[in-house]
């Protein structure tokens, strides 16, 4: 038997049963679930009702995260699944679905912050920086700018926990979204979700 999301199979509000009247129809279909891996990019196209196109998205590496409290959106790598509400099995399996809490690589947005605030960011001390990171950093500014630098570090201020976490280089986020879009929130971050449905 196919899937169907007939209601018809229900009993009534009073308790009775109701008889089937006719059969399944195909604009009642339902299709498997994505259980969308982590893995190098595999999404398949699925011929829909009016020759429209839905994107199954099976394998996936990167999501759009967004870090809410400073209202910064970066394309960043999916590293694990850490937890899931609904289903333990879920994290076993690494599946990406709605609300999963993932581990995501913290660079995008120690690369930003850093080049916004112009303060280190999840470095351990006397750690050496780079010729690159010097000079984002440490680089000679005009009075006007630095004076834009200093009004900004006023509001510098993250939270211990979250800092902890970029000198792991991993961020914790979740999902709000479908199963097969992996744009998601994380720790004080809030975002929306692009429609690979299932």
């Amino acid at each position: 038997m196919g899937i169907s999301r007939d209601n018809w199979h229900k009993r009534r509000k009073t308790g009775g049963k109701r008889k089937p009247y006719h059969k399944k129809r195909k604009y009642e279909l339902g299709r498997p679930p994505a259980n969308t891996k982590i893995g190098p990019r595999r999404i398949h196209t699925v011929r829909v009702r009016g020759g429209n196109k839905k994107y199954r998205a099976l394998r996936l590496d990167v999501g759009n995260f967004s870090w809410g409290s400073e209202c910064c959106t970066r394309k960043t790598r999916i590293i694990d699944v850490v937890y899931n509400a609904s289903n333990n099995e879920l994290v076993r399996t690494k599946t990406l679905v709605k609300n999963c809490i993932v581990l995501v690589d913290s660079t995008p947005y120690r690369q930003w912050y850093e080049a916004h605030y112009a303060l280190p960011l999840g470095r351990k001390k006397g750690a050496k920086l780079t010729p690159e990171e010097e000079e984002i950093l440490n680089k000679k500014r005009s009075k006007k700018i630095q004076k834009k630098y200093d009004e900004r570090k006023k509001n510098a201020k993250i939270s211990g926990l979250l800092e902890e976490q970029f000198q792991q280089g991993k961020l914790l986020g979740e999902s709000p979204g479908r199963e097969n879009s992996v744009d998601y929130t994380g720790t004080k971050r809030r975002c929306q979700s692009r429609s690979y449905s299932s």
